[in-house]
């Protein structure tokens, strides 16, 4: 098994959440072998605001969709690009994406999951969370994303969907 495969599964058995400003430098590469290499390398680059990073993540189509919490339904490789050209203008992003139910196919994978946003201010630090929904497809050049929809979420998420879990059947 790969090594940074071991280390995304590893992170989701013991944590549920992938760690934010990690001291150890992840090696990613261009190619995705799995939908979760492609999420790590997204929640990565947004961190260090390495838009051609990010960028690597998505898939080289037109009709790829972003949606930004409060924001227009951006399409297009073009239009994407700019909006993440926007954000990251002021550097990279704490979010960590925690919470996440996911769902394969054999050509494509959904993951949902909540994000916890820190933002820090002169004075102080606030917190805010966001539920996302990444869709990654499969292709000749591995998993890219092809839609990321973030949307507030409501005050109490931090009560109730981030120690949620789904149940078990015995």
């Amino acid at each position: 098994m790969p090594l940074l495969q071991y280390s995304i599964q590893t992170r989701r058995r013991h944590c549920r959440a992938w760690p934010l400003n990690s001291s150890v430098k992840l090696s990613v590469p261009n190619i995705f072998a799995t939908a979760e290499e492609a999420e790590l390398a997204f929640y990565d680059a947004l961190e260090r605001a390495d838009l051609p990073r990010l960028m690597q993540v998505w898939a080289d189509d037109e009709e790829i969709v972003c949606v930004h919490p409060g924001g227009l339904r951006i399409v297009g490789l073009h239009a994407v690009k700019e909006s993440w050209q926007e954000i990251l203008a002021n550097g990279g992003l704490a979010i960590r994406p925690t919470a996440p139910t996911v769902l394969h196919s054999l050509m494509g994978a959904v993951h949902s999951l909540v994000e916890q946003i820190t933002v820090h201010g002169a004075e102080n630090t606030e917190v805010a969370y966001c539920y996302a929904t990444n869709i990654y497809h499969k292709g000749p050049t591995g998993w890219r994303l092809v839609m990321h929809h973030a949307s507030a979420a409501p005050a109490q998420v931090n009560a109730f969907d981030l120690h949620d879990s789904p149940g078990l059947l015995h």
